[in-house]
């Protein structure tokens, strides 16, 4: 058994149940993260994590360790980092084992926020006598779960719009200035790590064949980290213009999706599948693929967290269709100048841009400056 601090007990369970969740990213997609410790006595008598493969959410692994310890769970507190379910799903609903166990109170971090269940595994839990206690340390439990919370309420995914930029707002130098298939980095190996932080807790990463032309990206998840399902790499190619001796097609393995119109050409879309990738024609909409269009196909893909890398043309039309759900913008202290290419087409300049964000906080690697926020709020309003 686990002895925490006295100071604060009941945040620092919580508080281990969270690390307990953070542990699953990239893990659990498409179900929630979720930490759960059993207290009994003052000590952790049981923990347990959600992993989609293992099925058994993480209320059930922490009361079978308390068992296979050979300890009694009845009376025992369960800090829960999102709301016990309460509806059969791939497994039974955590709140009957919750009674079943005869816990006497349970401290829950956040409601589910599917509105067809919200709040009921909580009366299931209070309806029989266990004790609630809601919305302790609820906005870091949230954080983890921001893609599934969305999703769950508007069936597409949670788009993030990261980008770097100059210092002065430009994104990259002017086409007639950059050597041909070459990325140009603003940002250093600090902010370059973080991104790859980024790709991995997303389930796919999107850009468009401008990009895929200037730079020649891997788009990758260099982390080393385990994943569940390898990182999607989506590109948005109207005409099939992405070259067969690209990084992308060198590198697919059942992890590369390219998006065109139904109009292209049937031996390239044979070229890029006999290469590894999938092609996949999405409607068009005045000779652009449908955005909304490509949002459906992946969420019937069931990735719920995409990742927007892409250029000033993409982030343009993102922005304009109020597609994106929360930006990251990364700052370096290079100067581009006023002829450079604009961070997104229709937006006068980033830092106008960042008025429009909430939640807004600011970080940094080594020199440059990072600036997070998000568009539209994940979770349904509480009163907690």
């Amino acid at each position: 058994m686990t002895t925490l601090p006295n100071t604060e007990k009941g945040e620092a369970f919580m508080q281990r149940a969270i690390a307990l969740a953070r542990e699953t990213v990239a893990l659990a997609s498409p179900n929630p993260q979720v930490g759960c410790v059993l207290v009994k006595g003052g000590e952790i008598i049981g923990e347990g994590t959600h992993l989609y493969a293992n099925r058994d959410h993480a209320e059930i692994v922490a009361l079978k360790q308390a068992r296979e310890r050979g300890i009694d769970v009845t009376g025992a507190t369960a800090y829960v980092t999102l709301e016990p379910c309460s509806h059969h799903g791939r497994t039974g609903p955590c709140a009957d084992a919750l009674v079943a166990a005869r816990i006497a109170r349970a401290v829950v971090a956040t409601e589910d926020p599917n509105p067809q269940v919200s709040g009921q595994g909580i009366a299931k839990l209070r309806a029989s006598g266990i004790e609630v206690t809601l919305g302790i340390l609820q906005q870091p439990a949230r954080d983890l779960n921001d893609a599934f919370a969305h999703f769950i309420q508007n069936h597409r995914p949670f788009v993030t719009l990261k980008t770097a930029l100059s210092v002065d707002g430009y994104l990259a130098p002017a086409p007639q200035t950059r050597t041909p298939n070459q990325p140009h980095w603003l940002t250093g190996p600090a902010a370059r790590a973080e991104v790859q932080r980024l790709r991995h807790v997303s389930d796919a990463i999107l850009t468009g064949i401008g990009t895929v032309l200037a730079d020649d990206p891997a788009l990758t998840d260099r982390t080393n980290q385990p994943r569940r399902r390898p990182l999607l790499r989506v590109i948005l190619d109207t005409h099939l213009r992405t070259p067969l001796n690209s990084q992308l097609i060198r590198t697919a393995n059942h992890d590369l999706l390219i998006f065109t119109a139904a109009t292209a050409s049937s031996e390239k879309i044979e070229a890029l599948r006999k290469a590894g990738a999938e092609v996949e024609a999405i409607p068009e909409e005045d000779t652009q693929l449908r955005l909304t269009a490509v949002l459906k196909a992946l969420a019937e893909r069931q990735i719920l967290s995409l990742l927007l890398e892409a250029g000033s043309h993409l982030n343009g039309a993102f922005l304009r269709q109020n597609l994106v759900d929360k930006a990251i913008l990364f700052y370096s202290e290079t100067e581009l100048g006023s002829q450079s290419l604009p961070f997104a087409e229709g937006i006068a300049s980033p830092y106008l841009f960042q008025q429009s964000l909430h939640r807004t906080t600011r970080t940094s690697f080594d020199t440059d400056a990072c600036i997070t926020g998000y568009l539209h709020d994940p979770w349904p309003a509480t009163n907690h």
